[in-house]
């Protein structure tokens, strides 16, 4: 931990170039917003009460986000640029440490490893200011970074500013910046808002600093994916792209099988074990937890849920707040809405949906079925077609499956209900009471067939 730099991440603009209302910074890419994805980083450096937001536009709902992070905020009423954003934290940042870093909350591709760097560049060459600079192939758009004979920088200059032999400079200014507090503040205070937007400027700070004879330095990154900031959709886009594909990097670096990894997506954070194999198109979303041993086949769809050792998820399934234990089989086309736990080695076949239900070791359900607010015990078999009707229009009500019973196809269970332990339900039954242990329930007419019925039928329509 850095304890003599505090963090401020800009983040109070709403970024009209996304062409949305909602905050840029509250935009998801990699399965977080981008807020979380630069202060998870920030965090990685210093103490979060060392870790200023600057707050502007939807403030309130990025505080929402942040809750239980541990970082401080700070309001920026008037975006009036990067300097102000600053400024507007003066009371507590001027008092936070001897030293500043600089971040983006539209900038989530820096890694602690690049931002290491530039601290320590910052500490060791004594200069009031470091910039985190990288060099791009087309660097149009960007600010040029221009350095004197000793390889400090002498000033930025804007591409609308720039003279065409600038230009042609391909090392850019990322916006990242450490400074020394005390001279920052001093910068700040002399700023003047003499541009068309009538802003204050942090570029600006720089150029301050370099003609009272203070020292800038550069930290040159060769990583230039890590400075790309993001303004539009398509740019957020390429960024969602970039995180995901390190995440499965480090997946496969850490022992899984990805089969086409182009093809799938996996959030930041996710944790699977070694030897877990994950075919093509498969969405992994949210806090998951994938234990060794897996097989997460094509098409399938797991957010916030554990599976344990062993699992095997069939094509084209949907898993979503469950727990799924060891060795359980689930799918195909199946779905597990929030709430379940399938038991080691049960098996949830295709077409059957679970819904906040219990489902006990090694109990079946193989075919279209749908089992909600249920307790199924172990070794249960449930028969195709069957269902519990847990609403009554009003209120969700219980069924309870006791441990080896045996459910025949196309049953109806009408909650609250409970089918003992080692009972039957025949075929086609509709209950509405409860069936004792080691019983069978019935619960259909009696079938009456009407001999040459059907003859006599088509000779009177005939």
């Amino acid at each position: 931990m850095n304890h003599d730099f505090a963090i401020v991440i800009l983040a109070a603009g709403l970024g009209t170039r996304m062409k949305s209302r909602q905050a840029k910074v509250l935009h998801r890419a990699g399965g977080k917003t981008l807020i979380e994805l630069v202060t998870s980083t920030a965090v990685r450096l210093v103490p979060p009460e060392r870790v200023y937001v600057v707050i502007g536009h939807q403030g309130g709902l990025v505080r929402q986000v942040l809750e239980g992070s541990g970082v401080r905020f700070v309001e920026q009423t008037e975006q009036l640029g990067t300097g102000h954003a600053i400024a507007s934290g003066r009371g507590c940042l001027d008092a936070s440490g001897k030293r500043l870093l600089v971040l983006y909350g539209d900038c989530p591709l820096v890694t602690p490893g690049t931002l290491e760097a530039l601290m320590r560049r910052h500490v060791e060459s004594g200069a009031a200011a470091t910039v985190l600079t990288t060099t791009l192939e087309n660097p149009s758009g960007y600010g040029r970074i221009l350095r004197g004979s000793s390889g400090a920088v002498q000033a930025i200059v804007e591409e609308k500013a720039a003279t065409p032999e600038q230009k042609s400079i391909r090392e850019i200014n990322s916006g990242m910046y450490c400074f020394e507090t005390a001279p920052l503040f001093e910068a700040l205070a002399a700023l003047r808002p003499d541009n068309p937007a009538k802003e204050y400027y942090l570029t600006d700070v720089i150029a301050g600093m370099v003609g009272r004879g203070l020292k800038v330095e550069a930290c040159h990154t060769a990583e230039s994916s890590e400075v790309l900031g993001i303004n539009t959709r398509v740019e957020l886009a390429a960024v969602d792209a970039v995180l995901r594909s390190r995440e499965v990097r480090r997946l496969m670096l850490e022992g899984v099988t990805i089969q086409k990894p182009e093809t799938v997506i996996i959030d930041a954070g996710v944790s699977v074990g070694e030897d877990t194999v994950v075919e093509p198109f498969v969405q992994v979303l949210g806090r998951c937890r994938i234990a060794a041993n897996c097989w997460i086949r094509a098409h399938s769809i797991i957010s916030d849920s554990v599976l344990g050792e062993g699992v095997v998820v069939e094509p084209f399934s949907i898993i979503q707040e469950s727990e799924v234990q060891r060795g359980a089989r689930i799918g195909p086309f199946a779905r597990l809405r929030a709430g379940n736990i399938v038991g080691a080695e049960a098996r949830v076949g295709n077409f059957v949906e679970l819904k906040k239900t219990a489902f006990g070791a090694r109990s079946k359900a193989m075919h279209l079925a749908y089992l909600g607010d249920a307790a199924v015990g172990a070794d249960v078999n449930v028969g195709a077609g069957t269902i519990t009707c847990n609403y009554d229009g009003t209120a969700k009500h219980p069924t309870v499956i006791d441990d080896g019973a045996f459910v025949g196809s196309n049953s109806t269970l009408v909650a609250p209900l409970q089918v003992g332990s080692g009972a039957y339900v025949a075929a086609g039954s509709v209950l509405t009471e409860n069936v004792p242990a080691e019983a069978l329930g019935i619960a259909r007419c009696r079938q009456t067939n009407k001999p040459g019925w059907a003859a006599k039928r088509k000779k009177k329509t005939g």
